[in-house]
C-alpha cells in the first residue's frame, strides 16, 4: 500500500493539514516513526521530537505487542500477557526500561524532552497490529496537558483504531486493512532505521529525511 516510510508520512501531513500553521509538537515513536515525523513536522510548520516507549513484544515473537513500558516508567499490558509468566514479564519490562534510559541519553544528549503542556501534539508511528505502544504513549503523553492530542499511524486494523480513538482527541490512519497480519507487509520497502538516522533527524531542522 505504501513505497515506503516517506510515501506514508506524505500522505498522513495530507490528511494533518488543517494543523498545518497551528505549530504541533509531533512526538515520533522510534525508530520507525521518526522519519515519517520529520516529514510530518516540517509540511505542517511543527517541532520534532520522539516519544520513548517501547513494546513488550511475546516470545518467539517480539513484534507482536503484549504490552509496552513508557519513559515515565508505567507499564501497560495487554490481556494476552496472562499467557506468560510474571518473572518473564518483570525481566522484559526491566530491559526495556533500560533501553529507553539509553535512547534518550543517545537522541537528546544536550536537551530535555520538549514539553508537550498547551500543544497540539501528534504522535506518530509507522503502523500497529494491537496498538499497546500508542496506547501506552496516549495516556502518559495526556497527563502532561496538552491542548489536543492527535494520534497517526500509517496502517492499523480497524479495531486497533477504535481502540486508539478512546485514548486520543482524534486518530488518523492511512491504511485500515481488514486483514491485517503485520505493518512491515504494507510497505514495499520497510528497511531498519537505525539510531544515527534518529539522532539526524532530531537535529536537522527541515527535510533531513533520509533519501529513501
Amino acid at each position: 500500500m505504501f513505497r515506503n516510510r516517506l510515501d506514508a508520512a506524505h500522505r498522513l501531513a495530507t490528511r494533518l493539514g488543517h494543523l498545518a500553521g497551528r505549530h504541533p509538537l509531533v512526538l515520533a515513536i522510534p525508530r520507525g516513526g521518526v522519519p515519517m515525523g520529520r516529514i510530518i513536522a516540517d509540511t505542517l510548520g511543527g517541532e520534532l521530537d520522539v516519544v520513548l516507549v517501547r513494546k513488550i513484544g511475546a516470545p518467539g515473537n517480539p513484534e507482536y505487542a503484549i504490552g509496552a513500558v513508557s519513559e515515565d516508567g508505567s507499564v501497560h499490558l495487554e490481556e494476552t500477557a496472562r499467557e506468560y509468566s510474571d518473572d518473564w514479564i518483570a525481566r522484559e519490562v526491566g530491559r526495556q526500561r533500560e533501553l529507553i534510559e539509553e535512547r534518550r541519553r543517545r537522541y537528546t544528549p544536550v536537551r530535555s524532552p520538549i514539553d508537550p503542556a498547551g500543544r497540539i501534539v501528534v504522535v506518530v508511528d509507522d503502523g500497529s497490529a494491537t496498538g499497546a505502544t500508542m496506547a501506552a504513549a496516549l495516556p502518559t503523553l495526556r497527563q502532561r496537558g496538552p491542548a489536543r492530542l492527535v494520534a497517526a499511524l500509517g496502517v492499523a486494523p480497524p479495531d486497533t483504531l477504535a481502540r486508539l480513538e478512546t485514548l486520543a482527541d482524534e486518530v488518523v490512519c492511512g491504511e485500515v486493512p481488514e486483514r491485517f497480519g503485520s505493518v512491515g507487509r504494507f510497505f514495499a520497502d520497510f528497511d531498519q532505521v537505525s539510531d544515527d538516522e534518529v539522532v539526524a533527524l532530531l537535529a536537522s531542522g527541515h527535510g533531513g529525511h533520509p533519501s529513501r
